[in-house]
């Protein structure tokens, strides 16, 4: 079975492939010559996952899912959340906005925070959402050389490496993204859709 992935982040495709079973091949928003960005307006992390699949089914009118991640923290009212991505900025990288969230929390105790991802599933002309959570804190500084976005920063719960310390399979077992996406592969084989 193929369904597109309304993503352009090769690091995400490459994770979530991972995350499916083999009877799912992912296409990506470049299979679909599709290069500019899908607009990401909505002040919620559910309302960006809707966005985008929305998008997608009308100009393209296929199966698709999209997914939206924010990372929030306590202590800064659920901030950065539904603009993680963009935390320091238009124009900033990631490094830039774990250079900002670090100086946020500077000499703050609480550092309790959760990454939430959210999936907009279209599928035979229906719209599921999936959501999946991991709490956790902001580490003081940096570790770890794996992962993307917030994960050389942020310590799930049990745990004393960040995301960044933990292998691809590591963090797969434990992260919000993966949670989300079993929720999606359960609904899949549940509703017996294997080919």
């Amino acid at each position: 079975m193929n369904i597109l992935f309304a993503t352009s982040n090769k690091n995400k495709l490459k994770e979530i492939q991972s995350l499916l079973p083999s009877f799912i091949k992912l296409l990506s928003l470049e299979d679909i010559e599709l290069n500019e960005d899908i607009p990401e307006t909505s002040s919620t992390i559910e309302g960006n996952a809707l966005q985008k699949t929305d998008y997608i089914v009308q100009y393209f009118g296929i199966d698709c899912f999209a997914d939206d991640t924010g990372l929030e923290v306590e202590v800064l009212n659920g901030s950065p959340g539904v603009h993680s991505a963009r935390y320091a900025g238009e124009g900033r990288d990631d490094q830039d906005n774990r250079n900002l969230l670090l100086k946020n929390l500077e000499g703050v105790s609480n550092r309790s925070a959760r990454f939430k991802t959210v999936i907009s599933l279209y599928f035979k002309k229906k719209q599921y959402l999936f959501e999946g959570i991991v709490n956790g804190s902001i580490a003081t500084e940096e570790s770890g050389e794996m992962g993307f976005g917030y994960d050389s920063i942020f310590i799930p719960e049990n745990e004393t490496r960040t995301f960044a310390e933990m292998t691809l399979t590591e963090k797969n077992a434990i992260s919000h993204r993966a949670i989300a996406f079993s929720k999606m592969v359960s609904f899949f084989r549940e509703n017996e859709i294997n080919e």
